[in-house]
């Protein structure tokens, strides 16, 4: 009995490029996330510890937000526009949670400074410009 032939073909090439700032910066921004999502998951009893006036819903929101964040990073690697909505999202939660637990606005805001530099990275290039090929 002749076994089918299967041909599996490639799917056809968007022609988007990456820069390469582009690149470095949302594999960095995978592994802070999922990092962080790890460590507030398994360091939650020791942040407790260290931080006894913190709300009980403080750890497990960060832990959501940081899960939130690593799937944004990877929706912009496949050039999803909704991932930087999303990033822009969770910096404003981030920066309210910290206004909440007594952090000032002065430092509660720094974590607003990562969306500025998304931003940047996003608009380095011409032909390679992540921004323009963000669906």
């Amino acid at each position: 009995m002749d076994e089918p032939i299967v041909i599996i073909q490639e799917p056809p090439s968007s022609g988007k490029q990456r820069h390469g700032c582009l690149a470095v910066y949302l594999t960095f921004m995978v592994i802070v996330n999922a990092v962080l999502a790890l460590y507030f998951l398994v360091g939650a009893e020791s942040i407790r510890e260290n931080a006894d006036e913190m709300p009980e819903w403080v750890i497990p929101a960060l832990f959501v937000v940081s899960i939130f964040n690593l799937l944004c990073a990877v929706a912009l690697f496949q050039w999803k526009k909704w991932g930087f909505w999303g990033f822009v999202c969770s910096a404003i939660v981030v920066f309210c949670i910290n206004v909440s637990i007594g952090s000032d606005p002065a430092s509660a805001g720094r974590g607003l400074l990562s969306i500025a530099i998304l931003y940047g990275v996003l608009q380095i290039g011409k032909k390679r410009n992540g921004w323009t090929q963000l669906e």
